[in-house]
């Protein structure tokens, strides 16, 4: 029976919470053991519960010293990634990384050599890549189930309220106090429509991206984009187009779209369910179990595993958070491109959940669509090659 692997969570409050019970989770299996927990403001037993009493500090560096941590959890805002990923590499101690792994392609560089050189592994928190529907997605396209692979749509139409742009000092932000922050639609709540889609595409490095167009804008009195859209061409020859928004009529679950030329897959990605339509034959529907990311960093340190999402499988996503960063700011909506729903807290852009569904339906940019606010928009399109 192996021992179980000493953890540190760094931020365990907001999205930090679900790694909380995730670890609770493979506590109770014997594969990991929470060791200490990094926030500002201790932990409570009550949120600890069946936990026990792990070390707790504001300190990363000295909490990693102190329990003698094998893995460290990073999920705290998206500029301290790098630093903090560097200080637990520099000791040892492998990592899990939140998505997105930082807000710019030079932090990720500096960060992704950084843990290589010290020879620890880091497993970038894309859950989606976990999913056992990739595989089964693959080996489909490569059986010519929906014939010539043609190109990758993603669409997320989500709902979040006001106060999601105020939960924390960086939210909605494209810079803070100087730093490079781009929380936006596209690079952290729907980051992993992007991930997922290149990933179906097989052009998840860096190099596997030539060129990228992004539309970016917001209808919320926020920095970064809420509404947006981006066109990746890859070196593969398959154009990937995803569209996001938090202003949604009504939220639905983010898929991905794989076009073929005689056929169409699609993948509900938090659901792990996909769906083949193809010439000459009835709509197939299948359900997919998924592998957690942190039991397979667990797999990798003690059976040798292969690592599911090591950073420079996230290169060609960082290309397109570098390309978001590059662009011009977002630009407003117009007054009339949206309202309130005063009950919900919320800012709606009626009609966009259709044009977030065209989008990656038909490979297109808003503004070929045709939507009236990314015609008008001045400064909106923006093109960067990275050849």
């Amino acid at each position: 029976m192996n021992t179980p692997l000493p953890v540190v969570l760094a931020g365990a409050r907001g999205h930090g919470r679900w790694h909380v019970e995730n670890i609770r989770r493979l506590q109770k299996q014997g594969l990991v053991r929470l060791a200490g927990v990094c926030e500002l403001t201790p932990l409570t037993q009550e949120e600890l519960g069946d936990l026990g009493t792990p070390e707790q500090s504001a300190d990363f560096g000295a909490l990693l010293d102190s329990t003698g941590a094998r893995i460290a959890v990073i999920c705290t805002p998206i500029p301290t990634h790098t630093d903090l990923a560097l200080m637990a590499a520099e000791r040892g101690v492998h990592l899990l990384l939140e998505k997105p792994p930082a807000p710019s392609y030079a932090e990720f560089r500096r960060m992704a050599d950084g843990v290589a050189a010290a020879g620890v592994v880091c497993q970038i928190g894309f859950q989606s890549l976990g999913s056992h529907a990739l595989a089964a997605i693959r080996e489909l396209i490569d059986q010519g189930a929906i014939g010539r692979l043609v190109g990758l749509g993603g669409a997320g139409a989500w709902v979040r309220d006001e106060d999601y742009f105020r939960r924390a000092p960086w939210a909605g932000k494209r810079r803070l106090n100087g730093v490079d922050v781009i929380d936006g639609a596209l690079t952290n709540p729907l980051a992993h429509a992007v991930a997922t889609a290149l990933a179906l595409g097989g052009s998840t490095r860096a190099e596997d991206v030539t060129n990228i167009e992004t539309e970016l804008l917001r209808a919320n009195a926020i920095e970064s984009d809420d509404t947006s859209c981006v066109r990746i061409t890859t070196a593969q020859g398959h154009p990937v187009t995803v569209a996001a928004t938090l202003c949604a009529e009504e939220p639905d679950e983010p898929y991905v779209l794989v076009h073929g030329s005689t056929g169409r897959i699609t993948f509900w990605y938090k659901q792990d369910r996909v769906l083949l339509q193809r010439a000459g034959h009835g709509p197939e529907e299948s359900d997919h179990g998924r592998t957690d990311l942190l039991e397979n960093l667990v797999a990798h340190l003690t059976t040798g595993a292969a690592l599911l999402v090591p950073p420079d499988e996230t290169g060609a996503f960082m290309k397109v958070v570098e390309a978001i960063r590059t662009s011009p700011d977002p630009a407003p909506l117009p007054d009339t491109a949206w309202h309130r729903i005063p009950d919900e807290n919320r800012r709606v852009v009626p009609g966009i959940d259709g044009l977030v569904a065209a989008a990656a339906d038909t490979l297109s940019l808003y503004s070929e669509l045709g939507a009236p606010w990314a015609l008008t928009a001045e400064h909106l399109s923006n093109e960067v090659s990275t050849r």
